[in-house]
């Protein structure tokens, strides 16, 4: 009889003010449990830019926490993925003292990162095999900008499961694919005993089990952990399979918790605004309005195009004049997206068009969840070089009436493509992914050069000027 303890995170995103309790909740169960060994993975989207500290480390800060938690294999999510540049995924796991399990993404030329294993095995002390498989999301619409090749799911179990038959007891996939891909590979490969997985962001609080196949979820945030018993008996064959997880809120803070998160936070914002953008003028300071306008300027110009358009729910906070840096930009704008240049036939143009203005006044207050977003609501959208004439319908293209045969190019966000509110984009648009910048980047990178920050001399003489006005 052999008695294993799986111990599983998924989706952190960064979410650090909750590290502190699973790093103690993972430690005392690695260090005191009662069964014959402890297993513990982490299922992807432990990485989310959208924190300062992320964001200024691009990453590295999230290794060097995840090191404490005594992973024994991870995979990695969409935000490692594709919110990251490629030669920072490269670099991102230099560091770690885990191994990374991948089967389904690769380089350009077709090799394996060097930092990733198509699949592991584990020999557990009474002598069970176990094989290891990753899997992460795949989206060839943004993996391959970003210079990789990411494989579909049943080609790559197709060849994993050739490659690993005969030589494990325990076929144990680590997954970033959501419940409904979990519940496909379960439906299709009944060798998988136990798929540890991530990405939909399901809470599965005692697992669910699709046919001969246990599948598990710890929903989001670290608000949850997975703890789950397995026994085998003397031949290694698998006799149950018990899952549950533990509310992060019941496990007990300790002094020095909220000190340790408030640092981490603190940091992020100190490397971030030594890092200076732009200078903008007056008609900055908190005016939502100037944000979006100069914003659409920017994915324009990025893009190449003429036409822009971007909603006001990106906008956390207004920018503001003076000297902007990296946080500001981050603060204001923390959604790990990419500009779009779609090109439209006139006569699809108007429909997307039409699409905005229909689902307008629904749009404005909706409270989107996903998708890179990290704001609370949609918004308003507004356009750069396109007007709408409600009365006749009618849409006009830098003062001109829109020509229904005559190509359109618009900058728009990878966003809007996936969401289900425009399909024009994603079903008739010739879109390209513009890789690697994120939207704050764009837009920082445009305002540095549109409001270059002065010599500090001229700051100084700025400031005394307005002093003596006073």
């Amino acid at each position: 009889m052999e008695t294993l303890r799986i111990l599983h995170t998924n989706d952190l995103h960064s979410h650090f003010e909750n590290f502190p309790k699973i790093r103690r909740y993972l430690k005392k169960v690695q260090e005191t449990a009662l069964e014959d060994q402890v297993l513990t993975f982490d299922a992807g989207d432990f990485m989310d830019r959208s924190h300062p500290l992320s964001d200024a480390t691009e990453g590295q800060a999230n290794i060097r926490l995840m090191n404490d938690f005594g992973y024994d294999a991870i995979t990695i999510g969409n935000n490692e993925g594709i919110s990251n540049p490629h030669e920072v995924l490269e670099r991102l796991f230099d560091q770690a003292k885990f191994p990374v399990i991948l089967s389904n993404l690769l380089e350009e030329d077709g090799q394996r990162p060097a930092w990733a294993h198509d699949h592991l095995f584990l020999t557990t002390k009474k002598g069970t095999r176990i094989a290891l498989v990753g899997l992460t999301a795949a989206y060839p619409m943004t993996y391959g900008p970003n210079h990789w090749q990411v494989k579909m799911l049943g080609e790559t179990m197709d060849r994993v499961m050739a490659d690993i038959k005969g030589q494990y007891d325990l076929l144990i996939l680590v997954t970033h694919i959501g419940v409904r891909m979990d519940k496909w590979l379960a439906q299709h490969y009944p060798e998988i005993s136990l798929i540890v997985g991530g990405h939909s962001h399901t809470l599965l609080a005692k697992g669910i089990k699709e046919r001969q196949t246990w599948i598990t979820q710890t929903g989001k945030w670290g608000y949850y952990v997975g703890d789950i018993e397995l026994a085998l008996d003397d031949d290694h064959h698998l006799l149950s399979i018990k899952p549950h997880t533990i509310p992060t809120s019941s496990l007990p803070e300790e002094e020095g918790d909220e000190a340790e998160i408030a640092k981490l936070y603190d940091l992020g914002q100190q490397m971030l605004e030594n890092h200076k953008v732009a200078f903008l003028p007056e008609k900055f300071n908190q005016d939502k309005m100037a944000a979006v306008d100069v914003s659409l300027d920017a994915i324009a110009d990025f893009a190449g195009t003429d036409l822009a358009m971007l909603s006001t729910g990106l906008f956390l906070t207004p920018f503001k004049s003076g000297v902007i840096n990296q946080f500001d930009l981050q603060h204001a704008l923390p959604h790990p997206m990419h500009v779009v240049r779609s090109t439209l036939l006139g006569r699809d143009l108007w429909r997307l068009v039409m699409e905005v203005e229909k689902n307008r006044h629904f749009l404005e207050h909706y409270p989107l969840v996903g998708m890179s977003f990290r704001g609370k609501i949609f918004g308003q959208v507004y356009y750069k070089g396109i007007k709408y004439d409600m009365l006749t319908r009618n849409v006009y293209v830098n003062g001109q009436l829109l020509d229904p045969a005559k190509e359109y190019e618009i900058a728009v966000l990878d966003h809007y493509v996936l969401i289900p509110f425009f399909p024009t984009l994603s079903i008739v648009g010739e879109n390209k992914f513009l890789f690697p910048q994120f939207l704050r980047e764009v837009v920082g990178d445009y305002l540095s050069k549109k409001y270059p920050i002065p010599k500090e001399s001229d700051l100084i003489e700025e400031s005394e000027e307005v002093g003596s006005s006073k």
